[in-house]
Order: C-alpha cells, then structure tokens, then sequence
C-alpha cells in the first residue's frame, strides 16, 4: 500500500501551529502525534485517515496473505486493483479534457488496456514482504490511534473520498467528525483513496476554503487571508454563471460629474472603499456583483458577512458546507467592528449591508424596504482611514420570485417555531444591543414562489469622500447627518431603477433570449438610457 508521508512543518516562532499533513497510515500516525502532544498547537489534514482499517475489506485478507507461499498470491493482485482506483474516473478526466469523440474513446481504450500492466509493475516494485509489513502497520496504528482519540485537541480537517474502494472513509469519517473536538469534515463524492492524486483536486485550495491557514494562536481573517489566485476565482465564476445569465445584470455606476454610465467606471480603483448598500431577498445579489467586479475592475470585494457562514456545519442544515467555502474563498469576513477596523486599515473594498439578515430575509411586501440601525455604525470607522463611502442600491427581486410564506406565519406553527429559535440560539450572535426591527436576527428560510426571471439592475451612487474630514465629522450629530445622507442616497438608487427600468425593452428573459440568439451568445444585451 502506498502511502503519503506525514510532512510538518515547523517554525521558528513557537507561536505559530505546526501543520501535519497524512494520508491514510499517515492520517493516522498524525492523530496519534496530536494525541500525545496535546499541548502543541498542531493543525492535522487528513486524506482518508486509516483508522477504519479493522473494518475495511483488506483485513481479513491479512492472515491470508501472511501463510501464503510466494508461488501462491490470489490475494494480492485483489489488493492492487482496489489502488488502481475508479474506471469511471478515468472516463470522465478524459471527457473533461473536450476533446472528440474519437479521440476521446482511442485515449479511454489505452488507458483500460495499459491499467493491468500497471498493476503488474507496481507488484514488482511493492513485493509481498513490504506490503505485508505495511498492512502490519497499518494494524498496529489503526488500533493505537482508536484508542487515543478521546485525547485529540488539534484542529482537524478531514478530508474524505466516496469512492475510496480500500478503506470505508465514508463511514469514517463522520465517526471521526463526531469523536473529534474541533474539526470539519469535507466529503468528495466522486474521488477515489488517493485524494492528494486526483486530477481537480488542490489542498492548498480547499485550506483556504475553510479558512484553515493562520500564522498564529488563532485565525485573522483579514491579515490571514489569501486572496484567490486567477485559476481559483475562475471556478466560481464558471459555476455561477448560469446565474449571472440568467439575472442579465446591469450595472450602472456615478461619475465624479455626477453622470450615470453603463459598467463600473465610476467606481475607485484605490482603497479603502466602503460598500454600503441594500440587501436583496436571500442575498440574490451578491454572485453577479463579485463577479463583475472581479471581472471588468480586478476588485475582490470583502463582504461582512454573518457568523453562521463560519461555523461548523451541522447535520440537517439545508445547506452544504460546501456552499460556505465559496464565500471564504472570496473574502467573507464574519461581521464585527474588529473585522471592519482591520479591514480598512489594510484599504480593501469592503462590502456591507447595515441591514444584515432582517432585510435579506424580509416578510411579505417588504421588497425594498432599508430596516437599519437607528444610529451609525459605520461611519466613524470609514472616516477614521479616509475610506470612500459608495452608496448602492440594487432591484430586480421581484421579478424573480414573491414570498408566501414568512417568518410570521412560520411562527404561528409550533414545529416551525421551535427549529427558528434552535437555529438563532445557535448562530444569531450579532446585534444582541440594538433596538428596532434590525434587532430581530432570527433565523428561518421563507418560502418563494417563482417567476419567470426579469433582470437585475444595480447602481453605485457617487463615490462620497471623507478624507480630510476627521475633525468634523467627530461631532456626532455631522456623523449622523452623513449617515442619513448615505442612507437615502441607497433609496434614491433603488427608486431611480424600479422607474427607469420600466422602460427596458430587455427586462424579460424571452427578449434577452431573442437578442442573443440573433446578436450572439457574448453579445451585450441592451437596457434603458441612464
């Protein structure tokens, strides 16, 4: 058997972790390591952890292949064609790879035919002594580190394949997640044993994904954040494109001479910039507009996003956890003025919707409506870095969808009730001291009836400066005037697009249909004169 050796790395300064990385017997000699040091900071990231061993389908083929003469070994070519992995992978790396389908079928044909003679030089190679002496091992691992897991403190990433044909990771790996005191668990449905092998498959990638990565006792979000590279961005772009086609989002945006142009001109290249703006229903906003953004100015936006986006998944929540490391990959920040204050200090653009979860799960006939704090919360900090404040209004939700279903008539039901107020216990933890409507963090899902899609349209208000203004804007009375300016500004937007709009010739998905398919599929669609 093969195996990947536990690689650590370690630093000068004792106040950075240590990072064990192993793959099956590797995974679990990492967690006995973290086991008997619990007092070393160690973060583990484990492929496929060999701890199932005793219930895995080479076990019992152990005392077989240990009375088994050399000239007899039914076992072991048994054993070998598990490493070989999925066919069915094979297939789909090379469907991938779009190529025709010629040559796709000539490439699968030799792979299929050269896989025996594959096997027959790896047994040449890994002889029956050497992989008796690892399945031994592998035994002997398997056994200590189950009987040390109780002592495991380390934070934990395990990673897990649902093709794995020698090991049951599947299975494992939730027993794992649940033994463990700090871990995430990741699954990889079509994967086989060898995670750290497949085509696709990046760790750094996925460390960043759960924000795994941090230089010291604990994780900054915003000093320990790596940006994603071309290729990483590129993969949620591709995914959420039908998205984005389907919204056919227009942007408009302010000049400094106040005029309203098509696209993102007006927007600043240099931060710190400050996105305050309206929170669509479920946040439908947010893929096309970190994508236009990354696409047409090269700007990653850093939104502040809710602390429930960085716990630890739980079983029967409605969404994957997968969903979740989309949004750490592209710079989420869980909400906090630390965050905020960090944030600017290192002049990124910053994305934030004083309206948080009560606009974005808003009732029924509350489209448009702002429920935001009653005092500032952000202004001082934007003026203490002399950041730029962009007023934003977005519109379009109602041409997607209505809601029928909101938290009052969810309330009115004990069952829905009683699951609201588990899931708030659980992760509303933001504005505990505020007042008003924006008080009420609770979490629940409305229901939505669709409709046939319209168009997303968004506008960037003139870009407001407070560089220079720092003296005067410490009375707190000036902090609120501007903090009411930027506030009706975000509804003056939002009242500019639900009029102009009605004067879109393309606001239906049927007429942005018809003008691709005579224009072209790149062809920009048209929208009203700003």
């Amino acid at each position: 058997m093969v195996e990947r050796t536990i690689k650590a790395e370690t630093y000068r300064s004792p106040n950075r972790p240590i990072y064990l990385v192993g793959e099956s017997l590797g995974g679990c000699l990492a967690l006995a390591i973290a086991a008997r040091n619990p007092d070393i900071d160690l973060l583990l990231i484990l492929a496929n952890p060999a701890t199932s061993f005793e219930k895995s389908q080479i076990q019992p083929l152990l005392p077989l292949l240990e009375l088994m003469p050399e000239q007899l070994q039914l076992s072991y070519p048994f054993i070998l064609s598990l490493m070989a992995g999925d066919p069915s992978r094979t297939f789909k790396a090379s469907t991938e790879k779009g190529l025709p389908p010629q040559q796709t079928v000539g490439e699968l044909s030799k792979d299929l035919l050269t896989m025996p003679s594959y096997i027959s030089v790896l047994a040449d190679i890994l002889p029956k002594e050497t992989l008796l002496w690892k399945l031994q091992m592998l035994q002997s691992a398997s056994a200590y580190t189950n009987s040390r897991i109780h002592a495991v403190k380390a934070q934990t990433l395990l990673l897990i394949s649902g093709k794995d044909q020698l090991l049951p990771s599947l299975a494992e790996g939730t027993r794992l997640d649940d033994a463990l005191q700090r871990s995430d668990l990741r699954k990889f449905d079509d994967c086989g044993h060898f995670l750290f092998l497949e085509e696709g498959f990046d760790l750094v990638t996925m460390i960043k994904c759960v924000s795994f990565y941090r230089r010291g006792k604990s994780l900054n979000y915003v000093s320990d954040y790596l940006p994603p590279t071309p290729a990483e961005s590129k993969k949620p772009c591709e995914s959420n494109r039908w998205f984005d086609e389907i919204t056919g989002a227009v942007m408009l945006s302010t000049l400094e001479d106040g005029r309203i142009v098509r696209g993102l001109d007006g927007i600043p290249s240099e931060g710190p910039v400050l996105y305050v703006g309206y929170h669509m229903l479920l946040g439908l906003e947010l893929v096309p507009m970190v994508i236009r953004f990354l696409n047409q100015r090269n700007i990653l936006l850093r939104g502040i996003a809710h602390p429930m986006l960085f716990e630890k998944y739980k079983k029967g929540q409605t969404l994957q956890p997968e969903f979740y490391d989309t949004f750490r990959l592209m710079g989420a920040t869980p909400v906090s003025g630390t965050n905020l204050f960090k944030l600017l200090s290192s002049k990124s653009h910053v994305l934030l919707y004083p309206g948080g979860m009560r606009e974005a799960l808003h009732r029924k006939g509350e489209e448009y409506k702002l429920f935001w704090p009653e005092q500032s919360e952000f202004v001082r900090m934007a003026v203490r870095f002399g950041a730029k404040i962009v007023p934003f209004g977005t519109v379009g939700e109602d041409d997607f969808g209505e809601v029928i279903f909101d938290y009052d008539d969810q309330m009115k039901i004990p069952y829905f009730r009683d699951q609201i107020r588990q899931m708030t216990e659980e992760y509303a933890k933001v504005r505990t001291n505020a007042t008003g409507e924006v008080a009420n963090q609770d979490v629940h899902l409305p229901w939505i009836r669709p409709k046939f899609p319209g168009r997303f349209y968004y506008l960037f208000g003139k870009p407001i400066e407070t560089a220079g203004r720092k003296q005067e804007l410490k009375d707190r009375e000036k902090s609120h005037e501007l903090y009411l300016q930027v506030k009706s500004e975000v509804e003056g937007c939002m009242a500019y697009l639900r009029e102009k709009r009605e004067s879109d010739p393309h606001r239906s998905i049927f007429s942005r249909l018809m003008y691709r398919a005579t224009h072209g599929s790149t062809s920009e669609i048209p929208t009203f004169e700003p």
